[in-house]
């Protein structure tokens, strides 16, 4: 059971492995309050700490994040971690305008 909804959002995704410094675009499908999902054809890892950079008409939302599960050739479940304030009021006022 999930322990917050789940939103349909199609949305442009820049992720960054901090690691390696490598970039990806990617698209996301779903988001939430803790994290979201990324359609990539190569996923990172599980474990992968990332930034996250997720861009539409309303603006950016930027995170720090994790790769929490992998679907090998489809994409990446991302978690959301350390959110800061203002980009926190930025996901809440998308999460608003999504029909749930």
């Amino acid at each position: 059971r999930r322990a917050v909804p789940r939103y349909t959002l199609i949305a442009t995704a820049e992720i960054v492995d901090l690691a390696s410094d490598m970039r990806m675009s990617g698209r996301i499908s779903e988001i939430s309050r803790k994290g979201c999902y990324v359609d990539v054809l190569n996923p990172l890892p599980v474990g992968s700490l990332i930034n996250v950079r997720i861009s539409r008409d309303q603006g950016t939302f930027i995170s720090p994040g994790e790769i929490i599960y992998v679907q090998e050739g489809m994409g990446m479940g991302v978690g959301f971690r350390d959110l800061a304030a203002d980009q926190l009021k930025i996901l809440d006022s998308w999460l608003a305008e999504l029909p749930s």
